[in-house]
């Protein structure tokens, strides 16, 4: 079977995610019949570089060897059970692997990040109905955040694209400061408009903190918000502040977990341990959907009763699914044999070697990186010249002609990378990032 046939077929019958349906009238969809490392090939051959991780999930590469080994040898034992009244090898094993990395217990399973979001927000807020307190039930995020899109998860994000439309379904949180460091001010270092923010945090929960439930934040990157990265000043000043005011933290390390931002999770570098963390995306490798949050036993204990209606009556039907959890525990074994922080560190640096002349493009403002995170905000006018329209799709197709996925949140160029590039193909991800920039600004107005 050839591209076009699958398109046709999928635009007759599937609704794409995240997409206005109408632009691949002019964007054609790329199918995809293969992955192998960083690698996706269409069905007639053509291979494109997996910039993004497929939405930020691949950590070792597709289809790596020892993560569908386990999946076998799982699919040979057990493919599924209900996880209400029953246990299993994977879903213990796994558990107890996440606690140690986590410092938090009890893990809880969903399939997604939004379910884990959602989790987190009906946990905290349950915990004080059991403790006697109901009235702390509402909720703060950054101004800026993102933390999925169920109406729950909708509340604590602050991206109008996906709020709006759904506006009289969502009970809003509140919205706090960004410590974003691009919104540092003349002579203010990240570290102090880290401080700043924190200070608009400390004045908000003097005002509510009795009915403040929790704070919820991605941690070092909000990534949604065009990896808008912080200093870690920010989360020792939001822990100590949660502390002060009897507030829950969540940290979302749904997309900064498991090694993106250089540490396992991203609120270690504050040298912090959150009440609540929410993982998912690389959880498993990149393989199948799975979603975890991990809690102090204070907030466990709180359920513990032999009244029903006390405990988390929360459940998905696929809920610790073995599969999912053994791809998971593969994933971790990959962080044991392969010492994949140091490499990644080590790569890193070979990456901002290549992305220099990125880097240093005219159009580019604010480049940045985090662990295995890159960002450049671009500047369409940089000389003169009005910016065109729909940057972030041009970019995107421009990317796609130099075999490469890369898709702009806005007007900022982001690269998160599988971990596992070698000389060849770092080469291949600079320059064609690169090239769909300067094809990108080429373009002219009256031809898009």
């Amino acid at each position: 079977m050839d591209n076009a046939l699958m398109i046709q077929r999928s635009l007759r019958h599937v609704w794409h995610p995240c997409t206005q349906m109408k632009l691949h009238e002019t964007q054609p969809l790329v199918p995809i019949a293969r992955a192998e490392g960083v690698w996706l090939y269409d069905l007639e051959g053509r291979r494109y570089l997996d910039g993004i991780s497929s939405w930020w999930v691949n950590l070792f590469g597709h289809s790596h060897p020892h993560i569908k080994a386990a999946l076998v040898d799982q699919l040979d034992r057990l493919d599924h059970v209900m996880l209400a009244g029953f246990t299993h090898p994977p879903v213990v094993e796994l558990s107890e692997r996440l606690g140690v990395l986590t410092g938090l217990g009890h893990a809880f399973y969903g399939s997604d990040g939004a379910s884990a979001t959602e989790i987190a927000l009906k946990m905290s807020a349950h915990y004080w109905r059991n403790t006697g307190r109901p009235e702390k039930c509402r909720f703060i995020g950054l101004a800026g955040g993102y933390h999925g899109e169920t109406v729950g998860a909708l509340a604590v994000t602050d991206i109008a694209i996906f709020r709006e439309a759904y506006a009289p379904l969502v009970r809003l949180a509140a919205t706090v400061p960004s410590p974003d460091a691009r919104a540092a001010l003349s002579g203010e270092t990240p570290a102090d408009a880290a401080r700043r923010a924190a200070a608009g945090l400390k004045d908000w929960l003097e005002q509510h903190h009795a009915q403040t439930a929790a704070l919820i934040l991605e941690p070092m990157v909000q990534c949604a918000a065009g990896m808008a990265m912080h200093d870690a000043a920010y989360l020792r000043e939001a822990r100590a502040l949660c502390d002060r005011y009897e507030v829950h933290l969540i940290a979302d390390e749904i997309a900064t977990g498991f090694g993106r931002t250089g540490t396992m999770f991203a609120h270690q570098q504050a040298g912090i341990r959150p009440d609540f963390i929410c993982l998912s995306k690389g959880l498993t490798g990149g393989t199948l959907p799975l979603s975890a949050v991990l809690t102090t036993d204070t907030v466990y204990d709180a359920f513990y009763d032999d009244d029903v209606a006390r405990g988390f009556l929360h459940s998905h039907s696929y809920t610790g699914n073995p599969l999912a959890c053994r791809a998971a525990l593969a994933t971790l074994e990959l962080f044991d044999q392969t010492d994949v922080l140091a490499k990644n560190a080590g790569l890193a640096l070979k990456l901002d070697q290549a992305f220099a002349p990125l880097t240093q493009h005219p159009s580019v403002r604010n480049a940045r990186r985090l662990g295995m995170i890159w960002a450049w905000d671009i500047d369409e006018g940089f000389d003169g010249a009005p910016p065109q329209p729909r940057f972030a799709n041009r970019y995107a197709q421009q990317a796609m002609a130099q075999g490469v996925v890369l898709r702009p949140i806005g007007n900022t160029i982001y690269a998160m990378p599988p971990y596992v590039l070698d000389a060849q193909t770092t080469a291949h991800l600079a320059n064609g990032a690169l090239a769909a920039l300067q094809a990108t600004l080429a373009e002219k107005g009256d031809a898009l």
